[in-house]
């Protein structure tokens, strides 16, 4: 399976974009679904995830601005940004957990200018 995500790109402080993430075929029993950012010279850190129950986690640094989202029948994730800040330009992947793997996408850029 093949996580594609897109939607990243430049955008000014205050902007918003929209990532989306769609699996190259149907994952079965997928437990979690969910985002992470890498920042230059910074490790990986956890944005927000669903599970499959509908539970939904955010970093502090998120809440309030970003907003995840699935459509599970087409296997894709999204995750609204709102209110973006220069500390939000990172690196954006995407990840599904099902069962004991997890699957990761290629990674989308997103750029927030001051």
């Amino acid at each position: 399976v093949q996580l594609q995500a897109c939607g990243g790109g430049l955008v000014q402080a205050g902007g918003s974009l929209r990532l989306s993430c769609a699996a190259s075929r149907s994952i079965d029993s997928i437990n979690v679904m969910g985002w992470y950012r890498q920042a230059p010279a910074k490790q990986r850190e956890a944005v927000a995830s669903i599970t499959d129950s509908g539970n939904t986690y955010y970093a502090d640094s998120v809440k309030g601005r970003f907003i995840i989202s699935t459509d599970n029948p087409k296997n894709t994730i999204y995750l609204q940004m709102n209110s973006l800040k220069p500390e939000d330009t990172a690196v954006y992947y995407c990840m599904v957990v099902s069962g004991s793997r997890d699957y990761w996408g290629q990674g989308t850029q997103v750029t927030v200018s001051s």
